[in-house]
C-alpha cells in the first residue's frame, strides 16, 4: 500500500505508544497511558474491521466464578491465590463500571445461578457441602454470603432441584460496552485503526520497528493486548479456545431473568433482549476448540440446540436467529500474563475467559508497566 505524505506524517510519526488489540484490555491501557502521559502520542491497531477475538463476541457474563468453579481452582491454585484471582475479578469489574456507567453497558444485576444436571448428584452435594466454608473465604471481599440455595423456579428440566444462587453478578450489554469504550478512547484523542494486522516486530534500542500489512513504521513502545491471539506474535502460553454461541429470536412472555452456569461453567446462558443467549460446549471437544478459527461444528452447536430443548425451554417453541464464535486465551494458569518481553516490548494476555471481569485492571496494570 503506498501511503502519502500526509498519512504517514499524521498517523504513523512521532508514535509513543502503539497498542495491538482494540479490545477491552487494549482500549483500558490506552486510557490509563493518556491519564499519565496526556501529550503522548497513542496508536491503537486492530486487526478486525470490529474488535476480534472476544470483546465483542462475549456472552455479556459480569460474573467471578461459580461455586463449583471456585472449588476447583482450589485444587490447582494456593487459597491466597484463589482469593487474588476473585479479588481482581470483582475489582475489575467496579472499574468498568465506575469507567462507563451502568447505564452505558446496560449493567443489570439480577444475579446468577448454577445449575446441576440430574448426572451431577456427586458435584452438587460437594458443592452444598462447602458451600459455607467458600462464604467464609469470601466474606472479607463481599462483607456478605455470596452462595445460597434456590429452588427452580424457571421451569428448567432434567436438572436437581436446587440450584446456587449468587446475588452479586450480573450481566451486560457487549455491544454498548464496546462502542462506549471506543467513544471514550477517541475522544481522549487515541487513535484507532482498524484492518491492520501486525506480522512482526523487530526491537531497537530506543525504539520498535512494526511490520503490518499494510507498512512498516517506528514506535518507542509496543504493548500487545491480543489474548487468545498472543502465540501469533510473542513466545507465551497462551492457547486460543474458541467459545460458540448462539441466540434465540424473540420468544413471547421468556419468564427466564438472570446468568446461568452448568457443567462446571462449561455451558452459560441468559436472558437479553426477550431472547435466551446460550454460549459452551469447549469441553466436547477441547482439542478442536484449541483454535483462532471463528468457525462453528456440528457438534457443539447440536449439543447447544439439544439443552435448549429439554432443558432450558422444555415445552417453549423457539427459532435461532444468530450463531458466533469468540476467541479467548486460556493456559494452565488463572492469572493473566502481564509483564515486560523487553525494555521495549509489553503484554497484558491470558484472561482465561474473564474478560469483562477483569479486562479493564490487565489494561491498567499493563500501562503501569511502563516508566
Amino acid at each position: 500500500m503506498n501511503l502519502s505524505y500526509w498519512e504517514i506524517k499524521s498517523w504513523f510519526t512521532n508514535i509513543d505508544y502503539t497498542i495491538v488489540g482494540s479490545g477491552i484490555v487494549g482500549l483500558s491501557c490506552a486510557l490509563r497511558l493518556k491519564e499519565r502521559f496526556p501529550k503522548a502520542h497513542i496508536l491503537v491497531l486492530e486487526k478486525g474491521t470490529l474488535p476480534q477475538g472476544a470483546s465483542t463476541k462475549n456472552a455479556g457474563f459480569a460474573c467471578f466464578g461459580s461455586l463449583s468453579e471456585i472449588l476447583d481452582d482450589l485444587t490447582t491454585h494456593s487459597k491466597p491465590e484463589v482469593f487474588e484471582i476473585v479479588k481482581k475479578r470483582v475489582e475489575g469489574l467496579h472499574l468498568l463500571r465506575k469507567t462507563l456507567g451502568d447505564k452505558n453497558i446496560n449493567y443489570l444485576q439480577y444475579g446468577g445461578y448454577e445449575l446441576f444436571s440430574k448426572d451431577d448428584t456427586a458435584l452438587f452435594e460437594q458443592c452444598l457441602s462447602q458451600k459455607e466454608d467458600i462464604n467464609t473465604f469470601l466474606k472479607p471481599l463481599f462483607n456478605d454470603d455470596v452462595f445460597s440455595l434456590k429452588e427452580n423456579c424457571f421451569g428448567f428440566k432434567n436438572i436437581q432441584e436446587r440450584s446456587i444462587f449468587n446475588p452479586f453478578e450480573g450481566q451486560i450489554d457487549t455491544g454498548m460496552m464496546m462502542k462506549a469504550l471506543l467513544k471514550k478512547a477517541q475522544d481522549k484523542g487515541i487513535q484507532i485503526l482498524n484492518n491492520i494486522m501486525v506480522e512482526e516486530y523487530q526491537e531497537f534500542q530506543h525504539s520498535v520497528s512494526v511490520k503490518t500489512n499494510l507498512l512498516e513504521f517506528s514506535t518507542s513502545k509496543l504493548l500487545i493486548a491480543t489474548n487468545g491471539f498472543a502465540s501469533q506474535l510473542i513466545n507465551e502460553h497462551v492457547k486460543p479456545a474458541r467459545a460458540q454461541v448462539l441466540i434465540t429470536k424473540p420468544i413471547n412472555n421468556l419468564h427466564i431473568k438472570g446468568t446461568f452456569h452448568l457443567d462446571k461453567g462449561y455451558y452459560y446462558f441468559r436472558n437479553v433482549d426477550d431472547r435466551i443467549l446460550f454460549g459452551g460446549g469447549r469441553n466436547l471437544d477441547f482439542k478442536g476448540e484449541e483454535t483462532t478459527s471463528f468457525e462453528q461444528t456440528e457438534l457443539i452447536q447440536n449439543t447447544l440446540e439439544h439443552l435448549l430443548k429439554t432443558t432450558i425451554l422444555p415445552n417453549i417453541p423457539f427459532e435461532i436467529e444468530h450463531r458466533w464464535s469468540g476467541i479467548m486465551g486460556v493456559g494452565n494458569q488463572k492469572k493473566a500474563i502481564v509483564k515486560p518481553l523487553s525494555n521495549n516490548v509489553f503484554c497484558g494476555v491470558r484472561l482465561g475467559g474473564m474478560g469483562i471481569a477483569i479486562g479493564s485492571i490487565i489494561g491498567n496494570d499493563l500501562a503501569e508497566l511502563i516508566n
